[in-house]
């Protein structure tokens, strides 16, 4: 698509932003990238609110929208069915395919990316919140279980021998892909063997090593001691609607 302009991406470097830095990779789509400093408040910006209502990131604006005038997508994984569509790729090659990959997006958006990002913030940033752990304990049990438990569900779902999760590779795996992040979430991918054989299988392919180190520079470290962190983490956690 040489004369495409180019698309804009809203982003920052996490799971969910890796997820449609990955697709435009995968697909070839030209894009600019528009950094969103979460841990600086700029998701909260007039300009931004705009195009992502709920505040998130990753939002995309298309120069060139299904009827030629621009629009505006936020949610990643209505980005992802959109670039899906926009590109005609990684969304199934029937009506029986697409439904098994969005089965396995939509998982990925109510369940593995919910819990994996509670197991994280319970894991890794709460400590920093809440000095007496006692009270954290229960939080971080509970999701990093559910963050097995979720594994176990990949696990399965790959244990037919497929190389993908949906069968040929789809926005599904680029979906899941990015939360696979077995450190931060408690776990060991050695007791999922399928699921470690399909995290390297992905990681593989150039479009995900592209997508995933977009703005790698930029990531910050919320988990640090520093007054920097500290004051990212009060704009990340402390969020209500006004």
């Amino acid at each position: 698509m040489p004369d495409q302009k180019p698309i804009e991406l809203y982003y920052w470097p996490t799971p969910n932003g890796w997820k449609v830095s990955i697709a435009l990779e995968e697909m070839a789509l030209p894009y600019v990238l528009k950094p969103v400093n979460i841990g600086a408040g700029e998701q909260f910006e007039p300009g931004f609110l705009a195009i992502s209502p709920n505040g998130r990131m990753p939002a995309i604006i298309d120069p060139d929208g299904p009827d030629g005038e621009p629009i505006s997508v936020f949610e990643s994984g209505a980005i992802l069915q959109y670039l899906a569509r926009k590109s005609g790729r990684f969304h199934g090659s029937n009506a029986r395919e697409q439904a098994a990959v969005e089965q396995w997006l939509f998982w990925q958006m109510g369940g593995l990316g919910p819990m994996a990002g509670q197991a994280h913030h319970f894991r890794s940033y709460a400590p920093k919140i809440e000095p007496d752990l006692s009270k954290l304990e229960y939080g971080k049990t509970r999701y990093t279980n559910e963050v097995n438990r979720l594994y176990g569900v990949l696990e399965r779902g790959l244990s037919d021998g497929r190389d993908f999760i949906a069968g040929p590779y789809s926005i599904a795996d680029m979906a899941i892909w990015p939360w696979i992040l077995p450190e931060g979430q408690g776990q060991n991918l050695d007791d999922f063997p399928k699921l470690k054989a399909w995290v390297d299988r992905v990681w593989e392919r150039p479009g995900v090593q592209a997508g995933r180190k977009l703005g790698k520079d930029l990531r910050s470290n919320l988990g640090a001691d520093d007054k920097k962190a500290e004051e990212a983490r009060k704009i990340l956690f402390g969020q209500r609607a006004t």
